[in-house]
């Protein structure tokens, strides 16, 4: 009962609620390992990295060779610090042990790839990630839109607008299925965004946050609004995207908001050196 409680109350933007009628689960049932990451879950949407890496470890003592939890452990350190190294480690491990389980996590694979800037890393990391999907929740990225954006990070950029021109003709028709489907609006704002076409981008970024607000979806409609920053920080609009970054910054909910990814993840490297970017960068920083 308090589990279920516990996932109304966060999915409905209640995360501290959410959180102790999770804490009470666990209580009653100390060993439950789901409820466990579901508790470091929330600690991550609340940034309290320090405490979910307390559960997060808590959890491996039931299950230690459980794959999504180690990853989700050095995932930890990249948002917290910006510390690809665990990650990384993680990862050659699972590869040396199990090298059919990486396809498992071939999107984290690809997010330390892009963080470390290693292009031969995310092009294998997209090919282990096949047919399937990465991003956020309902934010959905494809396969195309991961080779262009791993070809603009090394100035490819032939190869980049080749990607994303595939990608965006394939998302009008996704979209033509659901034409009022705000994470697929968004994810069109984000490739047109990549093609230089700024009013579409932007039209369709705004558009995206129109039809999934925050209050309808906490944790979707936070992504609207942080992915608008990254449109309109793609078209040249740095204020903007500030500004949206700012917002996003304010709400819990785990996406592309971090320290970590903030810091090195090439999403974001056209406000690099801005100073209302900087200071976003600065204020997520570890206080340790």
């Amino acid at each position: 009962m308090f589990e279920l409680t516990g996932y109304i109350a966060r999915r409905r933007g209640h995360h501290e609620e959410g959180l102790r009628n999770l804490q009470r689960a666990i209580e009653l049932d100390p060993r439950n390992f789901f409820t466990l990451q579901q508790i470091a879950l929330s600690y991550l949407n609340l940034r309290r990295y320090a405490d979910q890496v307390v559960v997060l470890d808590r959890a491996l003592a039931i299950k230690p060779d459980d794959v999504d939890t180690k990853i989700s452990r050095a995932l930890t350190e990249l948002d917290w610090k910006a510390n690809t190294r665990p990650l990384h480690q993680t990862l050659e491990e699972i590869r040396v042990k199990d090298p059919e389980a990486i396809k498992s996590v071939a999107d984290s694979w690809l997010i330390c790839a892009l963080a470390e800037r290693d292009a031969p890393g995310a092009e294998a990391a997209l090919v282990a990630l096949g047919d399937n999907v990465f991003g956020n929740d309902a934010v959905q990225l494809h396969p195309d839109f991961g080779e262009g954006l791993v070809a603009r990070m090394m100035k490819d950029e032939a190869t980049a607008r080749a990607a994303f021109t595939r990608e965006r003709i394939a998302q009008e028709k996704r979209i033509a299925q659901q034409p009022d489907y705000g994470p697929a609006i968004c994810v069109l704002g984000l490739i047109d965004a990549a093609l230089g076409r700024k009013e579409e981008a932007l039209r369709e970024g705004r558009r995206a946050i129109e039809l999934l607000p925050v209050e309808k979806d906490s944790i979707n409609g936070a992504h609207m609004i942080e992915y608008f920053a990254i449109i309109a920080g793609w078209v040249g609009e740095k204020d903007l995207a500030c500004e949206q970054l700012a917002r996003a910054e304010q709400l819990p909910g785990y996406g592309t908001i971090t320290y970590g990814q903030l810091k090195l993840m090439p999403y974001w490297d056209p406000l690099r050196g801005y100073p209302k970017f900087e200071q976003i960068v600065a204020s997520l920083a570890p206080k340790e």
